[in-house]
């Protein structure tokens, strides 16, 4: 039990320094905070031209130059001022249209570095101010053509403890060239560049600004994401626009089939300012959930725009998160807008590019061997490759007219599972099981939207064993699952029976089916409708899967061509119910590259 102190303490005010000195740690967390604070002050003073400058990852040193309007002498202790700021008069905090309005950035940084800030309004003199650990010194005139100079030397030295939990010096810079990328991506009109002082002068990032495209007006934003991105995004990535009561989203999406390893290349944006937000990352991800493999994160640049009131910006002093005013009217545009821009997309050429640089090292380059060569080497493998290969379907004569389908005309079935299709531009191999459980599962989401799935009765039910706690899960479902065009009952303790199964799987093996939608309903818990949701789709995926073609099967030609134009009319084609693609595109160029003829 606690005991009172036997002496009360007495309550007093804190010295200003100490003051400014806490309220600096909510604002400046590490160098790339400062840089991301002194980078969007000199944007909201309508800067054309922004060049940064870093030593040892900022610590030492952090310069932001920019030819802003610029502050006038007798504003600069102003500036360095709590709480001080030309962006607004504090009347309306919800109209907020810059990216700083709080007046706490450079006097937080003045409090916990050796700051010096010197300024130039053009058509007056400019002139200089420093500070040190909260002490100002006295406004000198400065020799300075336009705009603003921030200079930062030994951030947190008036709070050393701060420097310990700060990282590497290489992963300290890493973050400031993060945080500069994400703001050049906001502002394709403004020139940036990063520099690196601490070995010489490295030239870290250079971005010239962009030109205003007056047919197209995203063609600058679409020039700036594939400088900051790479040529691979922009060109792969499919074009975003929709709308709904006042919220409008644009950007890019990358393809499922770029998707990375992390979620580093995933940048949101509201009202033009870079946000890591939960709400909108997680609906980016459920834009994403029936066509990316588990443990994959797409590449995608969001931009969100709409009035400021209907977003709150001031939420944290780093104004990295937001709050919306109908935080779900968000997340169905987001959702929405992803699902309706994937739908008819086909895989990036990128895929083709990959296979070539895998293919081409395995290709010697030896002269052509003798016919005689040839024969004794295929009497000398092992007898197990020896054997005749098993028949293939046969090759089918083109017709004028099949090669203008996306996909083409099938060719040929290898392997019993890989179907080869000529298109005008070249080849595409298709996955059969992959492409089939993609058409399978948008048929079967398609019937459960419109109310339920068709059933089919089986002659005798199937009694399934399963787990005590999977067939009590299996249980609680069934009203879900009938819809669904699965009937099950409950048929003693640890087993169901099988009643009823989905017209369009045919003869699937019923037990590995009720198996399979067990587990599914015991990794998507939940009981919120987005719960629900994701449920029965992982049912649905499931149940796809023993419905699809099976791999080995052989395909008769009109079979293939099919499936070809089945594929070409139904969203997400591109990839299966788990993200993996379904086909891959070869251009001629490609295949002439893999022979070496390019």
């Amino acid at each position: 039990m606690t005991q009172a102190p036997s002496v009360v303490p007495t309550i007093r005010p804190l010295d200003p320094r100490a003051i400014d000195r806490i309220a600096a740690g909510e604002v400046v967390e590490r160098p790339a905070s400062a840089v991301k604070e002194l980078v969007e002050n000199a944007l909201d003073a309508g800067a054309t031209r922004i060049d940064v400058a870093i030593r040892e990852g900022g610590r030492a040193l952090i310069r932001v130059e920019d030819d802003g309007c610029g502050i006038r002498a007798g504003e600069l202790p102003l500036a360095l001022a709590r709480h001080a700021t030309s962006k607004t008069d504090g009347a309306d905090l919800l109209d907020i249209r810059s990216f700083g309005f709080r007046g706490e950035a450079l006097a937080s940084l003045a409090a916990v570095a050796r700051l010096t800030l010197t300024s130039r309004v053009l058509g007056e003199d400019g002139a200089a101010l420093a500070a040190e650990g909260g002490r100002l010194g006295e406004v000198r005139p400065a020799a300075i053509t336009r705009g603003t100079v921030v200079e930062v030397r030994d951030l947190f030295f008036a709070t050393p403890a701060r420097l310990k939990f700060l990282r590497g010096e290489r992963a300290e810079a890493m973050a400031v060239a993060d945080v500069v990328r994400r703001l050049a991506m906001a502002e394709p009109f403004v020139a940036f560049t990063l520099r690196d002082l601490t070995e010489g002068e490295r030239l870290v990032l250079r971005l010239d600004a962009e030109v205003p495209d007056l047919q197209d007006p995203r063609e600058a934003l679409r020039r700036r994401l594939r400088a900051v991105l790479g040529r691979g995004f922009s060109e792969g990535a499919v074009p975003l626009d929709a709308e709904r009561e006042g919220h409008h989203l644009t950007g890019w999406a990358g393809l499922p089939a770029e998707a990375r390893g992390n979620a580093t290349a995933q940048h949101v944006f509201v009202n033009g300012r870079p946000v890591r937000d939960k709400l909108l990352l997680g609906a980016l991800r459920a834009g994403y959930m029936d066509v990316l493999a588990s443990g994959r994160h797409p590449m995608a640049a969001l931009f969100l725009d709409c009035d400021p009131r209907l977003v709150d910006v001031n939420v944290h002093p780093a104004k990295a998160e937001v709050r919306f005013r109908d935080p779900d009217l968000v997340r169905g545009l987001v959702v929405g807008g992803l699902r309706r821009a994937l739908a008819p997309a086909r895989p990036a050429p990128m895929l083709a590019e990959e296979l070539v640089e895998v293919a081409r090292p395995q290709l010697p380059l030896v002269s052509r061997p003798s016919p005689r060569a040839v024969e004794t080497a295929w009497q000398m493998q092992a007898p197990g490759l020896a054997e005749a290969m098993p028949p293939v379907a046969p090759w089918v004569a083109p017709e004028d007219d099949e090669g203008v389908h996306p996909l083409g005309a099938a060719r040929a079935q290898l392997h019993g599972n890989w179907i080869i299709a000529e298109t005008s531009e070249g080849l595409v191999i298709v996955d059969q099981h992959a492409a089939h459980e993609r058409l399978v599962y948008e048929r079967l989401k398609r019937e459960a939207a419109q109310g339920r799935v068709p059933s089919q009765a089986l002659l005798i039910p199937l009694v399934v064993e399963l787990p005590e706690a999977d067939a009590q899960r299996v249980g609680l479902a069934a009203e879900e699952l009938a819809r669904l065009g699965l009937v099950l009952e409950p048929f003693g303790r640890g087993a169901v029976a099988l009643r009823e199964v989905p017209a369009a799987l045919g003869g699937a093996d019923g037990a590995a089916l009720v198996r399979d939608v067990a587990d599914a309903l015991a990794e998507e818990g939940g009981s919120g409708p987005e719960a629900v949701a994701r449920r029965l789709d992982a049912v649905l995926s499931r149940a796809a899967c023993h419905g699809s073609v099976r791999s080995g099967r052989r395909l008769r030609p009109e079979e293939m061509n099919a499936l070809l134009r089945e594929m070409e009319a139904t969203p997400n084609a591109g990839q299966c119910n788990h993200g993996r693609p379904t086909f891959v595109a070869l251009r001629l160029k490609d295949i002439e590259r893999l022979f070496g003829r390019r």
